[in-house]
């Protein structure tokens, strides 16, 4: 594949720069088995619908065809599950686990690496995701299987990582 060099200019980054390095959606890391694609995450409901409001431009068009979006404010009613299960970026930029590279954490880390960049800071981001395997014991443990009223900040925090709680 021919590197794709892509330019950022939103309100967090100003000419930042990367390449894809590997076609979209595939060549991940073998420990890192994603259930939802940014497209998917986007169309159920994350983050108040708030996260990708002034970045489009940088990830594929037909991901916003169909995406829960609030351009004022997050709004937890456009969450698949009807709650806010997120912290402030300020709570992850104080725990340090924010690459200055992707300052608005995680998911951006994911639409980059789904759309094909490979970065330095893969693989401590492929082991947070991994982590979040604690909260799929906690809602088997706790609710009956698709039982998607059962801890429902849990089911959304899940699905915030591209876990997709409505298998369990």
């Amino acid at each position: 594949m021919k590197k794709k060099l892509i330019i950022v200019n939103d309100k967090m980054q100003k000419n930042y720069r990367y390449f894809l390095t590997e076609p979209e959606g595939k060549n991940f890391h073998p420990d890192f088995k994603p259930e939802l694609t940014p497209k998917q995450m986007l169309e159920m409901g994350v983050f108040g619908g708030k996260y990708m409001t002034d970045c489009q431009k940088e990830f594929p068009k037909n991901w916003f065809l169909k995406a829960k979006l609030s351009p004022k404010k997050r709004n937890p009613d456009l969450n698949y599950f009807k709650i806010d299960a997120s912290q402030p970026l300020s709570f992850w930029q104080k725990k340090g686990w924010i690459h200055p590279d992707d300052p608005r954490g995680w998911f951006q880390w994911y639409c980059r690496y789904f759309v094909g960049r490979r970065h330095s800071d893969d693989l401590r981001q492929i082991k947070r995701w991994k982590m979040m395997k604690r909260h799929i014991a906690q809602i088997k443990k706790h609710c009956q299987l698709g039982e998607l009223n059962c801890r429902r900040r849990q089911r959304q925090a899940l699905l915030h990582w591209a876990y997709d709680s409505r298998k369990i």
